[in-house]
């Protein structure tokens, strides 16, 4: 009876194989997924930083393009306004040497006429005066109208500025047209550079000679401003406009050596102290 029921007792069943194989499949499949997942981060992490800098590349790139886009604008706007400027002052030049022009036909027509008064009036003295005394008298007046007649033409064989004025080229002529008593002359002589001296009503600066070439370099101080003129010829005139004035001073160096300018700076009558330098600088 107890050897039956020991019969009876059942013993555990051995595992299967497959199953120890299954855990090792889904072990080396889970191993793999694990693998796969952390390559995919790693190259998502990559290319995150590679956008990154790619986009921090485009914001700088578009940095340095407003930038320049800024600068052109900026230059655009600078060009404009010169060329407004360059634009007026054509206007005001031809406006100038339009003005120049009439003036200069009107002087040339007034010292026709002075010319013609005078003969007329020396020959009707002639015509007209018969004694010895009178004739002894007209011929010191002839003589004296020869005299006039002498500087009238020498007057007229000076160089005219573009404003009609007579240009003198030495002190001699200085003087003539001094004597002429239609204008105020304040001759010169400037010897060290860098210096402002006062001529008239302005004050001179010499920056620098070319003895070889005749010319000088200068500027001129005209109500607080700085004017500069480079490469000017013995003899050229530089015009200066009082403001509201129709006639302008005339600044001329007849002379040129080293580091030295003479010369003189003829004014209008009664001519008031501010200036302006015609053309502008």
């Amino acid at each position: 009876m107890s050897e039956d029921r020991q019969d009876l007792i059942p013993q555990d069943a051995a595992a299967p194989r497959w199953v120890g194989i299954v855990v090792v499949g889904l072990a080396v499949v889970s191993l793999v997924a694990l693998g796969a997942g952390w390559s995919a981060s790693n190259h998502a992490k990559s290319l995150q930083q590679a956008l990154d800098a790619q986009g921090q590349q485009i914001k700088q790139t578009q940095d340095v393009l407003s930038q320049r886009l800024a600068k052109a604008e900026d230059t655009n706007a600078q060009l404009q306004g010169e060329l407004s400027v360059v634009t007026d002052k054509m206007k005001l030049t031809q406006s100038e040497l339009s003005r120049a022009k009439k003036q200069t036909a009107v002087i040339k027509e007034e010292d026709a006429k002075q010319l013609s008064d005078l003969e007329n009036t020396v020959n009707g003295q002639l015509a007209t005066k018969a004694s010895v005394d009178d004739v002894n008298k007209l011929g010191t007046d002839v003589t004296g109208v020869k005299t006039d007649l002498e500087t009238t033409k020498s007057n007229l064989n000076m160089t005219r500025g573009e404003f009609g004025t007579l240009i003198a080229r030495n002190h001699d002529e200085v003087e003539e047209l001094r004597r002429l008593g239609d204008r105020d002359y304040y001759e010169f002589t400037i010897d060290k550079k860098n210096t402002r001296e006062k001529v008239g009503s302005v004050m001179v600066e010499l920056r620098g000679t070319n003895v070889k070439k005749n010319q000088f370099n200068v500027t001129i101080y005209v109500d607080d401003q700085r004017h500069e003129k480079k490469g000017l010829s013995a003899n050229e005139p530089l015009y200066l406009f009082e403001s509201g004035a129709r006639t302008p001073l005339a600044f001329v160096v007849n002379t040129v050596g080293k580091d030295k300018i003479s010369g003189y700076l003829s004014a209008p009558k009664a001519n008031p102290t501010h200036a302006q330098v015609s053309g502008g600088y």
